[in-house]
């Protein structure tokens, strides 16, 4: 059950398109819908494993924020654990 200090966190950020920066080779974007302490919740969202392609993570990202993001799961639990950072779509600088 998330407490209040998860919601406080993460209220900036709810219903609207994220870049999750994961601790390992992938880089999640999509829309954030909730969080705990074990957990977020991404709908929309694309999961993309950079090991697949040549592009650096920040160019996928600033791709993304021009062409929109290409969702490739519905819904995603991303483990706390992994994120490494998260900010709005919106604040990246393309």
């Amino acid at each position: 059950m998330p407490d209040k200090t998860d919601s406080i966190l993460y209220q900036h950020f709810h219903n609207r398109e994220v870049v999750l920066d994961l601790r390992s080779m992938f880089v999640c974007l999509g829309t954030f819908v909730a969080a705990d302490h074990r957990y977020l919740i991404i709908e929309n969202a694309d999961i993309h494993d950079l090991r697949d392609t040549t592009t650096t993570r920040e160019r996928y990202i600033v791709d993304s924020k021009i062409h929109g993001i290409h969702c490739n799961r519905e819904k995603v639990l991303i483990s706390a654990d992994e994120v490494v950072g998260i900010s709005l779509l919106d604040d990246v600088i393309a």
